[in-house]
C-alpha cells in the first residue's frame, strides 16, 4: 500500500500542484466509481505517472479483498440462518 501512502504525502506537500489535483481527482473517482479522464495522467511527469498507475493497481487489489470480505460475511450469515432453522 505504498502508492496510496506516497500519494497522500505528495498531495499534502503541495495540494495546489497539478500532480496533487490530478491524483486527488483520480482517488475521488475511484472511491465514488465516478468518471475520470485518463488522459490527465499522461500530463504528469514520469514519476507521478507511475505513482498513478500504482494507485490503480493497489485500488484494484483492495477492491478484490473488500469483495472477498463481503462474500465471507454473507457466507457466514447464510450458515447461521441454516443452522438456526
Amino acid at each position: 500500500m505504498n502508492a496510496i501512502k506516497n500519494a497522500r504525502k505528495l498531495i499534502a506537500a503541495d495540494p495546489t500542484s497539478n500532480a496533487a489535483v490530478t491524483l486527488a481527482s483520480l482517488v475521488l473517482a475511484l472511491e465514488s466509481e465516478g468518471d475520470f479522464n485518463i488522459h490527465r495522467i499522461y500530463d504528469l511527469d514520469h514519476e507521478v505517472f507511475e505513482l498513478a498507475l500504482e494507485i490503480l493497481k493497489e485500488w484494484r487489489i483492495d477492491r478484490y479483498y473488500a469483495g472477498k470480505a463481503k462474500l465471507f460475511d454473507m457466507s457466514h450469515q447464510v450458515r447461521q440462518l441454516n443452522t438456526a432453522a
